[in-house]
């Protein structure tokens, strides 16, 4: 049983002034390659990219896959649906979808979500939260791919799809590790 890290990264950035997969902190630490980083413990990365994409291809080790979501201007649903869609034909049970603007989500995090849903099946939901706060990031069972994605409209994600399957979500709380606060703003 094996769970593919899903880096959603193709964002404008509007409100931060510029594609957040470009972002670096005070300390000239990439976002992205520090979001990879905290995917490790998974079976496999794959990226989406869309805003700024043949800057941020450039950045990407070759050892994850790429997918460029064509409308990301919709928002984070459509790259979450790219990403899914992309996916499809692979053998991966499930994914662990993260954002690339969660400075505090590392390793730890995505292996304590890991450690929660093990062993993982084609029907698992689960989400980090931060004191009691829903966030990423979040596993999504096969079974659940073709309707997250129909449900990922504009900056929603897997939100409502995952407010609607209710207790069947496993939560996971993360909040002694992180805030799991994104960074909108510079």
């Amino acid at each position: 049983m094996t769970i593919h890290g899903l880096l959603l990264a193709a964002g404008a950035g509007r409100r931060r002034g510029g594609p957040k997969a470009l972002a670096r902190d005070e300390d000239g630490t990439s976002w992205l390659l520090r979001s990879l980083h905290a995917l490790r413990p998974c079976d496999g990365v794959t990226v989406v990219i869309g805003a700024a994409a043949p800057e941020v291809a450039r950045l990407l080790p070759p050892s994850v896959d790429v997918v460029v979501a064509r409308d990301w201007e919709a928002g984070l649903g459509a790259s979450l649906a790219a990403g899914l869609a992309a996916l499809v034909g692979s053998a991966h049970d499930a994914v662990l979808v993260s954002l690339v603007d969660l400075p505090d989500v590392d390793g730890a995090v995505v292996a304590r979500v890991l450690a929660a849903v093990a062993p993982v099946a084609a029907d698992t939901l689960a989400r980090a939260t931060y004191d009691g706060r829903p966030g990423h990031p979040a596993v999504l069972g096969r079974a659940h791919w073709d309707g997250v994605a129909a449900s990922a409209v504009g900056d929603r994600g897997a939100r409502d799809y995952l407010a609607a399957a209710g207790e069947s979500v496993r939560l996971v709380e993360c909040g002694d590790l992180a805030t799991g606060e994104d960074r909108d703003r510079v």
